[in-house]
């Protein structure tokens, strides 16, 4: 949807000045992917720099709002994490916006690295009740707190107090500033009206149009631009990482062009994101990388800027990218993987080859070739689909398998009328690991 990406809003203009502004000041990487087609998993991807198929709560596509299992299931506060080890690098550490890693009093931000947390616990709230199902979920720390306004606009004006507040001390700082927009409920800065005609329904299927989305992403584009002149204001932008991407790909409204697929689907739509980095001190300007990148690519890419690394026990699976953003390292292939549990989704990318499994259907595309994915090359390169499949069984051995309890979610036919034919969501699938068809 970004400008710089080649999205346009209804009306054929720009609906992200600000960052489209730093791209062109900084590294626009064109295959980033999502460790996961939805949000929580791959934040466990982020948070540890490690596949989330190795930790149980990771399963759950995405964490469930009940409370139960919010508080039983979680990111276990004795894994290092990305915050947590920047802090004992000697960095502040803070989260503004959403956690969805699990609930109190077993899980949260405070427990896992971070300093501070303003922000939500759920996977989504309203954008002016800041509530979920009927329930607060807007805290300050661990405590709860009521506060008027548009929930992007807050999250940006508290990130631009915490870099004011950040240039008067002489530690160095991480922030993580986790923007639910443009997620559901379908809210533009103007749209308190809906608010309250959703109440505490904030999956609203019967709500939104392109133009509330564009709305909203451009009010998340606002404040990231007043993140970054407060950044120039106080003196920190030459030496501050910044990095704009997303937990998982397109849903809904969300324009995907040039791939298919939408969130809760491992086709490119539901995995590519955008992916932007700004350091003006080390990164030369108006950069643009084929690079592949994953989500937990970030945990080893900053640790290695802060002169740190991860933790042996636990070592990364991403790949440190400081080569590729600051040296000119050329773009090398990789060998990534992504499983699904709605309708047993596999999907394997070597190179410029993806091996794709939804359901009983399998396929082989050249992504880079043909990022549509139309052309089924499986049985034109058997070879090649044999030995992605191959491999990802292989890889698919050392991750925890499937667990029947776990939930999950997808796209049917029932819900979106380009799906045709899609069947209802099996919830209790479980994908043994078998071998792919032929």
């Amino acid at each position: 949807d970004l400008g710089c990406y080649g999205g346009r809003d209804a009306s054929f203009g720009p609906v992200s000045p600000h960052l489209d502004a730093m791209a062109s000041e900084g590294m626009r990487f064109t295959q980033g992917y999502a460790n996961s087609s939805v949000c929580s998993p791959t934040r466990f991807a982020l948070m540890t720099g490690r596949y989330q198929y190795r930790l149980r709560a990771a399963a759950e596509e995405p964490m469930r709002s009940d409370p139960i299992t919010r508080a039983t299931l979680g990111l276990p506060p004795e894994h290092p994490t990305l915050p947590s080890l920047l802090k004992k690098a000697g960095y502040a550490t803070s989260l503004l916006g959403k956690w969805h890693l699990g609930d109190l009093p077993n899980f949260g931000p405070l427990k896992s690295g971070y300093d501070h947390f303003y922000g939500f616990r759920g996977g989504g709230v309203d954008y002016f009740s800041h509530q979920s199902g009927g329930k607060a979920d807007l805290w300050d720390d661990d405590t709860p707190v009521v506060e008027p306004g548009y929930l992007t606009a807050l999250l940006g004006q508290r990130a631009v107090q915490m870099v004011a507040a950040h240039a008067k001390d002489s530690r160095p700082f991480f922030m993580s500033v986790h923007f639910n927009a443009p997620h559901w409920p379908w809210e533009g800065p103007d749209d308190e009206a809906e608010s309250k005609r959703i109440g505490g329904a904030i999956g609203d299927a019967d709500g939104g149009k392109l133009v509330t989305y564009n709305r909203m992403v451009e009010a998340m584009d606002r404040q990231i631009g007043l993140v970054l002149k407060a950044l120039d204001r106080t003196g920190q932008a030459g030496n501050t990482i910044v990095i704009f991407t997303s937990d998982n790909g397109g849903e809904r409204f969300s324009n995907t062009w040039p791939f298919t697929g939408k969130k809760t689907e491992l086709l490119e739509g539901g995995l590519r994101v955008p992916t932007v980095v700004r350091w003006p001190k080390r990164i030369r300007r108006g950069v643009v990388s084929s690079q592949t990148t994953m989500t937990m690519d970030w945990l080893p890419t900053l640790l290695a800027a802060a002169g740190s690394r991860p933790d042996p026990a636990y070592p990364a699976d991403g790949m440190n990218l400081l080569p590729t953003m600051v040296a000119k390292a050329p773009a090398v292939p990789r060998t990534l993987y992504w499983k699904f549990k709605a309708n047993a989704q596999r999907a394997i990318r070597d190179g410029d080859y993806k091996a794709l499994k939804i359901g009983k259907n399998t396929f082989l595309f050249n992504v880079v070739d043909d990022p549509l994915e139309r052309s089924n090359l499986k049985r034109r390169y058997p070879d090649i689909y044999k030995r992605l499949t191959e491999a990802w069984v292989a890889w698919n051995m050392t991750m925890l398998q499937s667990d029947a309890k776990s939930a999950t979610n997808a796209n049917s036919g029932a819900d979106w009328a380009d799906h045709i034919n899609t069947p209802a969501i099996d919830r209790a699938a479980i994908d043994d690991g078998a071998p792919w068809p032929p």
